[in-house]
């Protein structure tokens, strides 16, 4: 049956022409925009993934420029640390050239002088954006990652950066829980008295028979003029005051040689022989032997710390000498090592008349200890502690250098080789973490391009396929046009039934 009013043909045509012209129409669209899904409504699941990867992309465009600005900072910082260890080796270069007695002190301390403000001046222009490294303790923190986990949470990452306080701050003292129980003194009171060691002379003396002591590596010699005891004891005595050894005296007492040190810090070590069997040695009760050996220990008082207890930031320490307090308070991460040299420090800085100390570890117990000796009157002497404080600055006491004496010249020598060491940590501790923000702008940048090419396989359109696409589709449009112009005429032909 054929209608004018109805053509089937017609409407089958024009659909297909609105199907192809709708197809034709999005892949047109994809070669204009480069993209398969620009859209909710082309897919809704994928452009929802593509946007939360854009958003991780510009997240990370943020931490990189975060990781820049925290690298350009700690840079900065390692800079200024390496430089200021250059002029503290400077500084110690002076100071060994101080050692000798016949330079003109004064003027190497000018010397000195420069060089320290030299390094105040770097310590305070060491600053990135306002933010210095070398000054202060607390850390600072730079973002370094985004991490999404399953359930779409995000969080931040930061790698944390400790600063390195390389200023010359006392810090201050704290009043918090007491910390004595960390230390223990030798004596209530630093001395100047000597150390005694006996050697007894014993066995039979044969007339001749020739009997050395080694001491502080000098040798004396006796050969036994009566074949007594006491003669070679007097002998002794005589060889040993007679050869001049620096802090060491002998005095007689019947048959024993008294041996006094007043070599502070150092052992002085004792070997006995003789050319017979027969007269014997016997150095502080050791035992009878041809050839005995013994030591004089070292002079000083001792503060011995904790081999079990920590150290935490802001904790004091205190050694009262005389009347008077020197401090140290720890900073982050520090040890007993650093109490106890930074005690050292505080001690020489005020440069007591006759007071001279040193650092050591216990070779038996691995304990830290520090040592204090008197040349001059008795003076009080005890430890204690607090938690608390504020920590003291990592080149605390070279304000207070003084090469001009030689009491100060010996005791710079010591201190500055803490002062460079707390520099080159500084240093090593700003490289160490330049290198890992280095390595993790590397690793974000990779990670943008890697999203960046994860949104474009699920997005961007494949323009080859697009176009082979639009040219299929313009042939389907020019056919469906053709399809419904001859359906549209189909009607014309029942004219001709009413010819």
């Amino acid at each position: 049956m054929s209608s004018i009013l109805t053509n089937t043909s017609a409407m089958v045509a024009l659909q297909t022409l609105r199907g192809v012209n709708a197809k034709l129409s999005m892949t047109q669209n994809e070669i204009s925009t480069g993209k398969s899904v620009g859209s909710a409504k082309d897919s809704a699941s994928i452009w929802a993934i593509s946007k939360v990867m854009e958003s991780d992309v510009n997240g990370f465009k943020g931490i990189s420029e975060s990781l820049s600005l925290g690298q350009s900072t700690v840079a900065v910082a390692r800079n200024a640390s390496e430089t200021v260890t250059d002029l503290l080796t400077e500084i110690k270069g002076k100071i060994v050239a101080a050692q000798e007695e016949n330079v003109d002190r004064a003027k190497i301390q000018t010397d000195i002088q420069a060089l320290r403000d030299q390094i105040s001046s770097v310590t305070g222009a060491a600053q990135f954006n306002g933010l210095n490294l070398i000054s202060g303790t607390d850390d600072v923190n730079i973002l370094s990652s985004l991490d999404r986990s399953s359930d779409g949470s995000v969080s931040a990452s930061n790698i944390t950066v400790s600063r390195q306080d390389l200023t010359t701050d006392a810090g201050v003292y704290g009043t918090g829980t007491s910390l004595a129980a960390n230390t223990t003194d030798s004596a209530a009171a630093v001395v100047n008295t000597a150390i005694q060691s006996d050697t007894v002379i014993a066995g039979t003396i044969v007339i001749g028979e020739q009997f050395n002591m080694q001491i502080a590596g000098v040798t004396v010699s006796y050969a036994a003029a009566a074949a007594t005891t006491a003669d070679v004891a007097g002998g002794l005595v005589s060889a040993i005051n007679a050869a001049g050894i620096e802090g060491i005296t002998a005095v007689l007492n019947t048959s024993t040689v008294e041996i006094y040190s007043t070599t502070k810090f150092e052992d002085v070590d004792i070997v006995a022989s003789t050319n017979s069997a027969a007269g014997t040695f016997n150095i502080d009760a050791g035992g009878a032997s041809a050839n005995a050996t013994g030591t004089v220990a070292a002079r000083a008082e001792t503060v011995t710390f904790s081999t079990t207890a920590g150290v935490s930031e802001g904790d004091g320490y205190r050694v009262t000498i005389g009347s008077a307090n020197y401090d140290y308070i720890a900073g982050k991460n520090e040890t007993f090592e650093d109490v106890a040299r930074g005690l050292k420090l505080a001690i020489d800085a005020a440069a007591v008349t006759d007071i001279a100390t040193n650092v050591i570890q216990d070779s038996t117990t691995d304990a830290w200890v520090l040592q204090v000796d008197n040349d001059g009157t008795t003076l009080a002497f005890s430890s204690t502690g607090a938690a608390g404080g504020e920590a003291t600055g990592g080149l605390f006491g070279l304000d207070d250098i003084d090469v001009t004496t030689d009491e100060g010249a010996d005791a710079a020598l010591g201190n500055i080789e803490t002062l460079i060491q707390n520099s080159i940590d500084a240093a090593s501790s700003f490289g160490s973490d330049e290198g890992r923000i280095e390595t993790q702008t590397e690793f974000v940048q990779g990670m943008m391009d890697s999203l960046k090419a994860g949104i474009g396989s699920l997005v961007d359109a494949d323009m080859e396929e697009a176009s082979a696409r639009l040219q299929a589709l313009q042939v389907q449009q020019q056919l469906a046009i053709q399809s419904l112009s001859i359906a549209n005429q189909a009607p014309q032909s029942i004219l001709s039934l009413f010819r």
